[in-house]
Parts: structure tokens; C-alpha cells; sequence
């Protein structure tokens, strides 16, 4: 199930990676008008510095699930006249272009892009994970949700991931991510599969071409990938057909500029365009999912996914989480991610405060501080990250799926009251950090709070397309390259580790998130789409599109970018290229070193903004981050695009 060669690359050197910046850039044929769905250079890549003082970084995953990738300084938004798609990756950008361009809906256009990032992105997505989607149609102006979340198998227990049965209490080897416990039933084929019966207009059979095509023809592993299977090397090595496809012969990684091909990938798409979803839930593939999950050669501990909990698993279609904000409509993705509730939250209670007055200022280590957007004030950083703090709390505590465990008030509104966020705003200090916060008080809640598990890597798929409907789908396989196990040429998922291993907390109370057989398990995603508020409160034209990867950091950088353009005032590139910053409920507040407005030396000792923050009392971290992000936003009569500089993706569209 795998083949050939490609090209590596490795942590720091990741920073060239977006070499010169394949990014967001669009053209048009100048005869027809239509759009050419070409990439082209955006920015100028520069090299990643270092945090510390002795030279180095510690990865990790919590906050770093993949690679620093350095950042493209300089660049330019996306301007398209009718449609327009942003991805992670310039060949899935492009053959998702191609789709809108030929007539296209964004459901069609979201097969190919995934289906693409799944072959040349397969560290953080792919058929073998989960998903969530935020759709808007445009003629029927409705917003629908899908959730495409991995659920645990039907014989796990709430100690599947702390050991590997009640008579042997050791820990599932080699380790948890990497062992068969790790792998739950993936769920973004169904997903797709749901939204395209319900909003697609090109044939399913077809949308599968360019992947295929790509596959058998084979791509150039770009210096992101490369780096990552370098970093994640040991891990794939452990996997026969893992080695096989990422590793040479001698057990290197295969490096930068090796062409890559992958005819079991081609194999298996084949089989999805011809039979439709079921071809991954039942028969060959299925089975040898199952066979690969239960495999314990090497002393793996073998998981339980069986053939029936593939059969059985099935997309959901959930209740957006809108909220107001100041002139606008917030909509995100109910639990089981925590990304709509908690990003709302935040902005509820950042309401209470006027955040336009705190606009960032041009940096002087910055050498193109307005295309980069600027630095933000320490006064700007401490509230919001105060209010994530806040925010993260609550989420901590009572997030997790509701088919098992309820909300506070059995829905959304308990938490995102706006008389209950102003009161959480009461609590913060503008001139002092509180470090943790804790969760608000709703009552006896039979629940505890335990060790939050880390969130790693994802990827973020944006579109609006010539209908006038949006897609936000946020795409995961968990951690990179997932579980390290590959099957049929696709890699598998390591979702279940999102769930609490331990799953009584310190007070011992049963946490929200913990195992349990056929649960989903938490997320940070938060796809998010944003409308204008009519006079009278009622939902308006849909205005911005938006997500990232990054695991539970996801919310910071949704936050900062959603602040960034709907309070400052800053165009969508300007957005996600802008200094990354915000904080989990920890006394940690990151801000982003790889930004070129933040010195990070020293542990960004000599930097005025973390000087101040530090004076406040946050403990801040100025290590690289790695978001994803994408914004789209419609401006006057077309759109507007950005690409986040920190990763190799790109904006295209018609006569941009």
C-alpha cells in the first residue's frame, strides 16, 4: 500500500519551506475570464528563529502538533470577482478551483479538496479521520451543521486508553497514540457524502478524478511534508506500509523533491467514486481497517474497531452555536466540538470591553508591518487572553459529546447567557493576569475536572462559491500522520486520544470527556462563518468565512483572527498573517515568535510586548505557532482572501 519517493525536510528548516511561498495568489485567463487556478509566489519566506537561549526548541504537541513552518512575510490578499477557495495546500487549492470554475457547488469542491490534502497533506488529514462543516446555502439562506467526528468502537471501555485491560494495567504499547487503542471509526467520507447529497451538483464519480489523477501520476512532496516525515520518522517506521511510503530503504525519510506516488491511494478512491461511501464502511477496505487496528505484531496493543462499528457510523446533522457580536452573527460547530461554543464565549464576553480602541501599531522589527498586520497592544492581548482563560474554563468542565453528556441547560445558551458573560467579564483584572480561571457555578453538575488532553494537528478548507454558498469544513487525522498506521494508502486516525485517559477527575466526579463505547470525543475545531446583524437582530448577509488547524489552540487563532477584522479593521490576509497570541485556561499566554514583529530571543526577554505582558503576570511563551488559518470575506461586489504565512496554503478564484 505505498510507493515510491519524495522529498523531506526537517523542523527548522520547515521555515524555507514555504520557500518563496506558494501561496494565495489567483490568476484568470485574460480571453475567457474564467479563472486559471494557478498558484503563484505571495510573500517572502523567512527563516524561523529560535525562542531560547541555548539555541533550541522542546516541541510540544499541545501547543506545536506539527512543524514550525516559518512565515511568509509581505503578503498580499486574494481579490476574486464570484467564487473563491482557500486551502492548506496549493494543489488541492487549485483542484478545488477547478471545480468551482467548471460550475461547482462548495460541497463538490470540498470532496476534491480533501480527497487532494489527503494524498499531499496526509500528516493532517485525510479519509481516515473526521471532520466538522459549517454550510450556508445561499438560495434557501440556511446554515447547516454536519458533524463528521470519529467515534470510539463499540467495545472500548472508559479504560481503553490507560491500559490495556482491567487483569493487565500496564499502558497499551508502544504507547497509546501509536497502538491500535488510539484509532477510532473515521467519519469525513459519511460527512461528505451527506453534505454532497444535499448540496452538490457535479456527479459524486467525478470529484474523485483529480486525486486519483495526482496519485497515479504522482507530486512532489513540498518541504512541509518532508519535514514532518522526517520529524516522525521513528513513528512511521514502525508501521510496514507507513515505512514503505514515507521512509527509504535505510529507514531516512524520503526527502524534499522526491516524486511521490501512491497507487493504493488511487486504488481506494477508485473504489469510493464508483460505490459511493459504502465502499469504505463495508467490504475490502473496511475489513482491512479492521485487520490494521487489530494488529499486534511488533508487542502493539491491538484497539477493537470492528467491521459492525464501520457499517453502523453515521454523519450528524447538529444545531449551529450563533451568538452576537457587536454588528455581527458568530456561527460555529455545537459540541461535540468545544470550537463554537467556547469561541463565543470569548467573544461574549470581549463584548463588554472596546477592543477598537486597543487597534494593533506598526512594529519596528517588522519590515512590512502593514501587510503583516501590525503588533498588538499588551493591553489588547492580556483581556483576550483573560477572557480565553475564562472561556476554556467552561469548557474544561462541560463540554464533551451531548448524546452522553448534557450541557448545562441542556443546550448552548447556559453557557453563552450574556448577562452570565458579563459577570465572567466582572472577573477580569485589566491590569493583572488570573492565571487559571475557574468554570462557572451552574448548580450541582455530576461532572470533574481532570488533565485536559492534548489536541494536535488538522487542516482548514474555506469556500464561497458562485451560488452564493459557504463551506467552513475543519479536517482532521488527530496528531501528524495520525496513529502512524496506514491502510489502502490512506493514513489512519489517532482521534480517540482527543478523549480524558483518566477518566475520573481529581475530585472524583466522572470528567464530561471521557471514554465511553460509541462516544465522540471532544474538539477544539472551530470552522466559523459570520453574518451582518439587520437592525432589528435578525440574521443578515453572510459576510466571512473562516478556521484553522492547530489543535486546542484552534480557538485562540480563531479569535485573534475574527478581532483582527471585525474590530480592527484589518482585510482578511492582514488577519491571519498578524501576530498569533491568546491563552488556554493555564497561566500561559502564547505569543507567536515566528511573527516578525516579535523578537523571540531569549525567550523574547527583549521583546516591549512581552516585557509588559510578563509585567501583568502572564507567563508567557513566545514559541513559533503553527496555525492554518484561512479568512474569506466578501467585500463590495466580489471577495477578499487570505492564506495564513505560517503554512504552505493559497487563495484562488475567477479574474482575481
Amino acid at each position: 500500500m505505498r510507493r515510491t519517493r519524495r522529498h523531506t525536510w526537517g523542523g527548522a528548516a520547515a521555515a524555507l519551506l514555504i520557500t518563496l511561498g506558494l501561496a494565495t495568489a489567483c490568476g484568470s485567463d485574460t480571453e475567457s475570464g474564467a479563472a486559471s487556478c494557478v498558484t503563484g509566489p505571495n510573500g517572502v519566506a523567512i527563516t524561523p528563529r529560535t525562542t531560547a537561549a541555548t539555541g533550541t526548541t522542546t516541541p510540544n504537541l499541545s501547543l506545536r502538533p506539527e512543524i514550525a513552518s516559518g512565515y511568509r512575510t509581505g503578503m498580499t490578499p486574494v481579490r476574486t470577482d464570484t467564487f473563491a477557495v482557500s486551502t492548506a495546500n496549493p494543489l488541492a487549492t487549485e483542484a478545488a478551483c477547478r471545480v468551482l470554475r467548471d460550475g461547482g457547488t462548495a460541497a463538490d469542491a470540498l470532496i476534491v479538496a480533501q480527497t487532494v490534502l489527503g494524498l499531499v497533506e496526509p500528516q493532517a488529514s485525510g479519509i481516515g479521520g473526521g471532520a466538522f462543516l459549517l454550510y450556508y446555502d445561499g438560495a434557501t439562506k440556511t446554515l447547516e451543521t454536519y458533524d463528521g467526528r470519529e467515534t470510539a468502537p463499540s467495545g472500548a471501555t472508559q479504560d481503553y486508553l490507560r491500559w490495556i485491560s482491567d487483569t493487565d494495567r500496564t499502558a497499551p504499547q508502544p504507547n497509546a497514540r501509536a497502538s491500535g487503542r488510539s484509532i477510532g471509526v473515521p467519519g469525513v467520507l459519511r460527512l461528505l457524502e451527506l453534505a454532497h447529497r444535499e448540496h452538490g451538483k457535479q456527479p459524486w464519480r467525478d470529484l474523485f478524478g483529480p486525486a486519483i489523477a495526482l496519485a497515479d501520476q504522482g507530486f512532489e512532496i513540498s518541504p512541509r511534508l518532508a519535514g514532518q516525515i522526517a520529524e516522525s520518522a521513528t513513528d512511521l517506521a514502525r508501521d510496514e506500509a507507513a515505512r514503505a511510503y514515507f521512509l527509504q530503504g535505510d529507514n531516512s525519510p524520503k526527502p524534499a523533491g522526491t516524486t511521490l506516488t501512491n497507487p493504493a491511494y488511487a486504488k481506494t478512491l477508485g473504489a469510493l467514486a464508483a460505490d459511493g461511501a459504502d465502499a469504505f464502511y463495508t467490504g475490502a477496505i473496511a475489513d482491512a481497517i479492521v485487520a490494521a487496528v487489530a494488529d499486534a505484531s511488533g508487542g502493539r496493543t491491538p484497539g477493537v474497531v470492528s467491521a459492525a462499528d464501520l457499517a453502523a457510523y453515521q454523519a450528524k446533522k447538529r444545531e449551529p452555536v450563533c451568538a452576537p457580536y457587536r454588528t455581527h452573527e458568530i456561527c460555529g460547530m455545537p459540541n461535540p466540538s468545544s470550537g463554537g461554543i467556547t469561541v463565543a464565549a470569548a467573544l461574549g464576553i470581549l463584548s463588554n470591553f472596546d477592543l477598537a480602541a486597543l487597534a494593533p501599531a506598526n512594529a519596528s522589527g517588522d519590515t512590512d508591518p502593514a501587510r503583516n498586520g501590525g503588533k498588538p497592544t499588551a493591553e489588547a492581548v492580556h483581556l483576550i487572553s483573560e477572557a480565553e482563560r475564562l472561556a476554556y474554563a467552561d469548557r474544561n468542565k462541560y463540554i464533551a459529546d451531548s448524546d452522553f453528556i448534557p450541557l448545562p441547560g441542556n443546550s448552548p445558551k447556559a453557557l453563552l447567557d450574556p448577562k452570565y458573560l458579563k459577570e465572567r467579564a466582572n472577573l477580569i483584572d485589566p491590569l493583572r493576569s488570573m492565571g487559571t480561571a475557574k468554570p462557572g457555578d451552574f448548580g450541582p453538575v455530576p461532572l470533574g475536572s481532570g488533565p485536559q488532553p492534548p489536541e494536535h494537528g488538522t487542516s482548514h478548507i474555506s469556500i464561497i462559491d458562485r451560488y452564493g454558498n459557504a463551506a467552513a469544513m475543519t479536517t482532521t487525522v488527530e496528531s501528524a500522520f495520525g496513529s502512524f498506521n496506514m491502510v489502502d494508502g490512506f493514513i489512519l486516525n489517532n482521534q480517540l486520544t482527543d478523549f480524558a485517559a483518566e477518566p475520573v477527575g481529581e475530585d472524583g466526579a466522572l470528567v464530561a470527556n471521557r471514554l465511553e463505547p460509541n462516544k465522540r470525543p471532544r474538539s477544539s475545531m472551530a470552522p466559523t462563518l459570520v453574518f451582518d446583524l439587520t437592525p432589528d437582530g435578525a440574521r443578515g448577509p453572510l459576510t466571512h468565512v473562516t478556521g484553522s488547524p492547530g489543535g486546542s489552540v484552534i480557538i485562540q487563532f480563531v479569535i485573534k483572527t475574527l478581532i483582527s477584522m471585525l474590530d480592527w479593521g484589518l482585510n482578511p490576509q492582514q488577519a491571519v498573517s498578524s501576530v498569533s497570541f491568546g491563552a488556554g485556561n493555564s497561566p500561559t499566554t502564547n505569543v507567536g515568535g515566528e511573527h516578525p514583529a516579535i523578537d523571540p530571543s531569549d525567550n523574547g526577554d527583549h521583546d516591549p510586548l512581552v516585557q509588559k505582558l510578563r509585567e501583568m503576570g502572564h507567563q508567557v511563551s513566545v514559541a513559533a505557532q503553527v496555525s492554518g488559518l484561512s479568512a474569506l470575506v466578501r467585500d463590495g461586489n466580489g471577495l477578499i482572501g487570505g492564506a495564513d504565512p505560517r503554512r504552505e496554503g493559497a487563495v484562488l478564484g475567477d479574474n482575481g
